[in-house]
Order: C-alpha cells, then sequence, then structure tokens
C-alpha cells in the first residue's frame, strides 16, 4: 500500500451531539477530540495490530458490500473489505458523520483489486463537505489497483456533519476500503493566516533519511494520524548520488506542541550532503500549494551559529536562509512554511543550497490549498432532506450529501442550483419530479415563493419548499394538498396524475402570477377557485355561479383552440357578445 496524492478539499462546523460510536483522543493540552475508524464493507468490528478499533461499516447512504479478490495479499482487517456504489443507488452516494464543529484529518483507502471480475478499475470522483477532492480515473495503475492507496486532507466541517461522498462517472461504480476522522486542533497549519476556507490536501509529506511510518504503518505515534513517506523517491538522480542519512535517539526539545503536534520521530532522521539537495514534487499547476519544512540539527559536529548555513530554493526563488542552530540550538525541532502561488509546472521544485557546510532536511509536507466550493445554503438542505423524506425519494436519484454541490457534479436529480447574489451560496431555483415513482405525501411541506432573482425563499423558521415545485405529475403521491398551497410568485403547478384527494385550497387563487395549474387526474372534490377560471385550471368539480365564469372558462379553450395569445382581448369580446346577447333577448321579450 501507498500513500497518493490525489485531489481534495474542506469545510467549517457548530457543535452538536456526537454518535455513540465515535471514539476520542486527547491531545497534550487535555482537550478531548473526536474520531472514527470505519471498515467499509466490514460487518463487524476488528482491531488491527496497532490497537485501533475499526467499526463496521456504517453512515453510508447506499451501496453494497464485496470483498477484495486476494484477501491474503493485504495486511490489514479494514483493507480486505469494500463498499462501492452501482448506479442503481444513484450517481452520488455519500457517508455522513454526525461530528462536533472543528477542523479534521480525514484518511481514505480505496482499492480495486478486481472484486468484481470485470478487470475494469472505476473513474469516480469525491468530495469533502461538498469540495471534490480525490479524482480517480480508469485505467489505474496496475500497483494501485491491486494494492490500493491511501489519501489524506485536512478540512473543517461547520455544519455539525461530515459529508464524504462519491460520484459515479459514466456506468462506473465507486469504491472505499476504510475511512478514518480525527479532529485536530483547529488553529493547526496556519489556518489563523490562511483561513478555514481551504482544504490540505496532502502531495506528498515526506520524512527524510527514514522509511514509511506513522499510525496504521507503524507503532510510531503522531497525534494528528498523519503517515511520513520515506523522501527517497522525490529525490533527483544527483541529490541520490551525494546523500546520506542521519539518525539519533536522543530527545528533541520542541516536538508534540500545539497547534501542530510534530512527532519527534520527525526529527530523529535527516538527510545531509555536500551539495544541493534537491526534491521534485507532483502538484496540479492551477492550484496554490502550502509547504512546511522541518528541521533539528542532529550532528554533535555542529555546536554553534554558522557552522551549517544554507539556503532553500522553491521553483528557482530564495525564500529563506537558514540556520537551524540559529534558531533553536542543537537537538531541538524547527519548522515554518512557505506558500507557492503561480504555478506553471506539473512538478515543484525544492532545493537546499550550502552556503557554509552541508544542508540538513528533516522532513517537508506539500500539500494543495483546494478553496472550499460553494454549497447550497443550510437551510435549503434542510429544506430538501425533509423533501426526500416526505416524498421517499427512490435511491437511484442519488439524493445524498449537498443539493447542489460540488458545482462540477450534476445537482440532485430534478433539482435546479444557481449561485445566489453575492454569490456566497448555492440556492435551488426550480425542483421538477415529474414521472419519478414517488410515493410519498405533501401534506407537511411547508410553502414559500420565489423571490425576484428566481431563487426559493426559505426562512429559518420554515422549510418551506412548495414555492420551488413546479412539476410532480404522473407519481403516486397522495394525501390533501397543503392549505396554503399559492404563493404570489408560483407561476406553474403541475401536481397531475396522482392520488391527492380532498378540496382545492382556496389558496391557489392568491397566486396573481399564476398561469397553469394541472390538477386532473387525482381524486380531488368541491369547487374550483373562481379566481382560477381564467387559467385553465384542470382538475375538479367547477361550479359555475355565473355566466361571466363561463365566458372566461370558454375564453381560456378559444385561446388555446385559435392559438390567440391574447388571452385579455378574447375575454373581453366573448363579455361584449355575451351582454349583446342578453340585450338582443331582452328586447324579444319586451
Amino acid at each position: 500500500m501507498q500513500d497518493t496524492p490525489a485531489f481534495c478539499e474542506a469545510y467549517e462546523v457548530s457543535y452538536n451531539a456526537i454518535a455513540p460510536e465515535a471514539s476520542s483522543h486527547s491531545f497534550p493540552i487535555g482537550q478531548t477530540y473526536t474520531s472514527y475508524f470505519i471498515d467499509c464493507g466490514g460487518s463487524t468490528n476488528t482491531t488491527d495490530p496497532f490497537n485501533t478499533v475499526w467499526l463496521s461499516d456504517r453512515y453510508f447512504t447506499g451501496g453494497a458490500i464485496s470483498a477484495v479478490s486476494e484477501p491474503l495479499h493485504f495486511r490489514y482487517p479494514q483493507e480486505k473489505n469494500i463498499r462501492f456504489f452501482p448506479l442503481s443507488s444513484g450517481k452520488k452516494n455519500c457517508y455522513i458523520l454526525p461530528l462536533p464543529s472543528g477542523r479534521y484529518y480525514f484518511r481514505t483507502f480505496t482499492v480495486y483489486d478486481n472484486y468484481n471480475g470485470k478487470s475494469h478499475s472505476p473513474s469516480f470522483d469525491a468530495s469533502v463537505e461538498g469540495t471534490i477532492v480525490f479524482s480517480w480515473r480508469s485505467p489505474w495503475p496496475e500497483n494501485l489497483a491491486r494494492d490500493g492507496a491511501y489519501s489524506d486532507l485536512f478540512a473543517f466541517v461547520k455544519d455539525g456533519e461530515a459529508d464524504v461522498c462519491f460520484y459515479s462517472i459514466a456506468t462506473d461504480s465507486p469504491v472505499i476500503g476504510s475511512l478514518e476522522v480525527r479532529q485536530i486542533d483547529p488553529l493547526s497549519y496556519d489556518s489563523a493566516t490562511i483561513g478555514d476556507k481551504f482544504i490540505l490536501v496532502n502531495y506528498g509529506r515526506l520524512s527524510c533519511g527514514s522509511s514509511h511510518w506513522g499510525p496504521g504503518f507503524s507503532n510510531d505515534t503522531d497525534d494528528f494520524g498523519r503517515t511520513w513517506q520515506s523522501d527517497s523517491e522525490f529525490r533527483t538522480p544527483n541529490t541520490t548520488k551525494i546523500i546520506h542519512s542521519l539518525s539519533t535517539g536522543a530527545t528533541i526539545t520542541g516536538t508534540n506542541q500545539p497547534p501542530n503536534f510534530f512527532p519527534a520521530k520527525l526529527y530523529q532522521t535527516a538527510v545531509t550532503g555536500n551539495g544541493i539537495l534537491e526534491y521534485e514534487l507532483a502538484v496540479d499547476a492551477k492550484l496554490d500549494y502550502l509547504l512546511w519544512f522541518h528541521f533539528a540539527e542532529i550532528d554533535s559536529r555542529v555546536k554553534q551559529k554558522a557552522d551549517r548555513v544554507f539556503d532553500v530554493v522553491v521553483n528557482e526563488k530564495n525564500v529563506k536562509r537558514v540556520d537551524v542552530f540559529e534558531e533553536v540550538g542543537s537537538f531541538a525541532a524547527y519548522s515554518w512554511s512557505y506558500t507557492v502561488h503561480n504555478l506553471s509546472s506539473s512538478v515543484l521544485t525544492v532545493k537546499f543550497v550550502p552556503v557554509v557546510g552541508a544542508p540538513i532536511i528533516s522532513g517537508i509536507e506539500n500539500y494543495a490549498l483546494v478553496p472550499n466550493d460553494l454549497s447550497t445554503a443550510p437551510e435549503q438542505v434542510v429544506a430538501m432532506r425533509a423533501l426526500k423524506e416526505s416524498l421517499r425519494v427512490p435511491d437511484r436519484m442519488g439524493w445524498n450529501g449537498d443539493p447542489c454541490a460540488p458545482t462540477n457534479w450534476d445537482t440532485w436529480e430534478g433539482v435546479t442550483c444557481h449561485p445566489n447574489k453575492d454569490e456566497t451560496a448555492l440556492v435551488i431555483s426550480q425542483i421538477d419530479l415529474g414521472s419519478q415513482g414517488l410515493k410519498g405525501n405533501i401534506n407537511n411541506i411547508g410553502l414559500l415563493p420565489i423571490d425576484a432573482w428566481g431563487e426559493c425563499v426559505f426562512s429559518q423558521h420554515s422549510t418551506a419548499l412548495l414555492g420551488c415545485i413546479r412539476n410532480l405529475s404522473t407519481n403516486s403521491l397522495g394525501g390533501t394538498l397543503p392549505s396554503g398551497l399559492g404563493q404570489q410568485s408560483l407561476s406553474r403547478l403541475d401536481l397531475s396524475n396522482n392520488q391527492f384527494s380532498g378540496p382545492i385550497p382556496e389558496s391557489l387563487a392568491s397566486a396573481t402570477h399564476l398561469q397553469l395549474v394541472l390538477l386532473n387526474g387525482n381524486l380531488l372534490e368541491g369547487r374550483v377557485p373562481e379566481e382560477l377560471y381564467s387559467i385553465g385550471v384542470h382538475g375538479g368539480a367547477i361550479e359555475y355561479a355565473s355566466f361571466l365564469a363561463f365566458t372566461i372558462l370558454l375564453a381560456y379553450y378559444l385561446s388555446n383552440f385559435l392559438a390567440i395569445k391574447n388571452l385579455a382581448w378574447t375575454i373581453l369580446h366573448l363579455n361584449l357578445c355575451a351582454i349583446s346577447l342578453n340585450l338582443l333577448i331582452l328586447l324579444l321579450l319586451i
């Protein structure tokens, strides 16, 4: 198995109840943090060789489970099963974990291993909190398809739950083997400077002069759950020729300190060499990157400042001159960060250029700064989930996670979204759910209008939706129509061919912009409000209380039949004819 940089994102939250299945851990500062370790596809709780308890599969919205084709090839129990999401579960499926507000470390294990016997590794995207973070495209490299890969990131959660979602490309089934979520210090990794609007996706976390280590791979600890790769595969060929490793068992001061809690082991190894030490890091040129550099002077021959001085050069830019001894002395941790902007290549170069003596480096971290995608307005998310439950929306429609995000994916089927006026959130402008096999009711769905910008308006005290719904026709929906049906800016409503019963609400008459109402094919009864005659309501029992009402209804049908676009003129002409006819009858009677 290997850690593989992919493509990732982040978000933020507020405190909520924690599920009893969640575990907790404490940093040295004494605060208790929340964690989940989920064996995706696993049927029972298991304990790995490092005493981590993995929960049986839970918190998923759909999908099915399978064992990998070669379970003996995998070392740990949580790597031997997967959850996959066929199209019958919808294009979008998620794990939705209850979590308190804070910052989190997410790590996934993804593997194919020909579990379905089709020899076709799937194409799919993965998102965290509505932002695309990982993209897998078929065919995968052979070693990744068989061995799997770990990918990780740091993200904020702000809405009381973390959504980790998967989106099928074409007809492929997304897969996941395990999911880890650990709460971390919210001030870590320069969040006070960078803010909470980015997800930090791991594109390489290197421990220089050591092999792969960290939670899940060795008995070495890291309070954040980070794993550290060997730096060897990132060195240039010339660097490999001159480099040599250093290590110590001595205590390193300044480690495991808030807010980053970098582990002591990271600083107990290093590489050095007589010449320029150069690394090449893979990047996506469309993004900015946050680099963290880690140093410790663990060579006892360096006894004073200016004994070892070197420059750190990033993409040919000299960003800092370093004298570790001058900064912190010997056997002490020293780290700092640098942000890279405006990349033009898929390779980022980092050089350590000697000034006095030979350079020394203990670790490098490389994180993509993935901007948070827009998300759906929170009150609309609540309302849409209520609608999903009320209408019994089938799994195949993929109504999971955020209704509108990520913006690069399709919205929930039948839902139309766009950015709000100030482009701070996504809003729902229309819901069209005709012929979808819905079997619930709309009795308790709140009602609110659409504003002048065409977006559905939701208040903080209502989960109103019917102002957005234009079409629920040809389903199996039942119950009575809500008494508040009909809003000022409602223009079209098609509820035909369902099983609605009871009266037509008088409130429909208040919709001054209403152009079309279709209620036929239901079990409705009672009178149709006279105000609806002129728009040609279909359905219900009409009581012709006046000849004027009859002429309005006749005008509607004539205007449609004769393709007369000006309905008002048609009504006027018919009424003039009616008046003339009445006068003629009156004269004859006289």
